[in-house]
């Protein structure tokens, strides 16, 4: 489903060179949030749960399909909390599972293709130089950075590996057991600022009140039994089920991404609850942009200068209007979007999306 080594990206390449049309997401932007708040004592990564410090978190909103309401909703419940202090932050992760099942071993395997627990972290939210770390019921890690998305003409890093983090996974049942039903299965992870700081772009820790795009995946397989092994189905795609829908089977748009705050306690959460960033509207109207750009290089082998020609109004804020600066060349377009109330944003072929300081 998802490309994740370099065979895979190849596929990905060679096959948009025929395709009709660009992938973009077919929902509303309408990304989830989330209060992470600072942990209130010790955490000891065992599997469980249990420590009191992870009464103050809450629990996200059940997993809903990566496609989100264009597709059934998930039949397994998955919820996850999140909580940080100076050392790193906090995942932990309930998987409701009848059937707990898991074969692979080694580190960095390509996990998804057993059932999985996946996180996705992008903290300055410009799409690129990003994090993922996925697992099974195992434990086992495949710990990666993304210089790009795939769509971007990129394949990602397997050498990175995230230093320091702790794991564990605790069961609710059996293991590799088809004779008896099981209930769920646990993920905790800690993941120490000393492993992404040097490429996160942002404070490690965080300030209270920064936040990061984070979001999380789940991978199903429907299996069989055969000789009292689980065996995936042929040919059935698997599931995928996520915390914020992305609106096409796709991880990989970081933009689409949930919002993850930082905040010193519960009591910091204003009591009308957390909002979107305004300026993520704007961005937002960038990154239509850049797909639009993309559908027209596919039609016309090059990049537009016209909102017209790209089917693209002006900018909406407040209700003043805003028009893009658009620059091409041959191979490569530029957007810059100018307003008296945001820094000035910008948008190449690229993909990256960057907040420009105004002087």
């Amino acid at each position: 489903m998802r490309p994740k080594i370099l065979v895979f990206t190849l596929v990905i390449l060679c096959s948009a060179l025929f395709a009709d049309s660009f992938p973009v997401p077919k929902l509303p932007f309408a990304p989830k949030i989330y209060p992470c708040f600072r942990a209130n004592g010790a955490l000891e990564i065992d599997g469980r749960i249990g420590d009191t410090a992870w009464e103050l978190a809450p629990w996200t909103d059940g997993f809903t399909d990566i496609e989100g309401e264009l597709k059934p909703a998930p039949f397994h419940d998955t919820r996850v909390k999140m909580l940080w202090d100076d050392e790193g932050i906090y995942f932990a992760a309930r998987m409701e599972e009848p059937q707990i099942w898991a074969k692979l071993t080694d580190h960095d395997s390509v996990i998804f293709y057993d059932n999985d627990f996946e996180i996705f972290i992008d903290p300055d939210g410009d799409t690129h130089q990003y994090f993922e770390l996925e697992l099974n019921a195992f434990g086992t890690l495949w710990d990666l950075f993304l210089l790009k998305p795939y769509r971007d003409e990129h394949s990602s890093l397997n050498g990175w590996e995230a230093a320091g983090i702790k794991l564990a996974i605790g069961i609710d049942g059996t293991l590799n057991d088809p004779s008896d039903i099981d209930k769920a299965w646990y993920a905790e992870v800690f993941l120490p600022w000393e492993a992404v700081k040097e490429l996160a772009h942002k404070a490690c820790p965080p300030n209270p009140g920064d936040w990061w795009r984070v979001n999380f995946s789940r991978v199903h397989w429907d299996t069989e039994i055969i000789d009292g092994e689980y065996v995936k189905i042929p040919g059935k795609p698997e599931y995928n089920w996520v915390w914020s829908p992305q609106g096409l089977i796709n991880m990989h748009y970081p933009e689409r991404w949930g919002l993850v705050f930082f905040l010193e306690k519960a009591e910091d959460l204003p009591k009308e609850g957390l909002s979107l960033p305004q300026i993520l509207l704007a961005e937002e109207y960038l990154r239509q942009l850049y797909y639009a750009q993309k559908q027209h290089w596919m039609d016309h082998g090059r990049y537009s200068q016209s909102l017209a020609e790209l089917g693209l109004e002006p900018f909406v804020f407040e209700g003043a209007k805003y028009i893009p600066r658009l620059e091409t060349t041959s191979a490569s377009f530029l957007a810059n979007l100018e307003t008296d109330i945001f820094p000035t944003l910008r948008i190449s072929e690229n993909g990256r999306l960057r907040r420009l300081e105004k002087h």
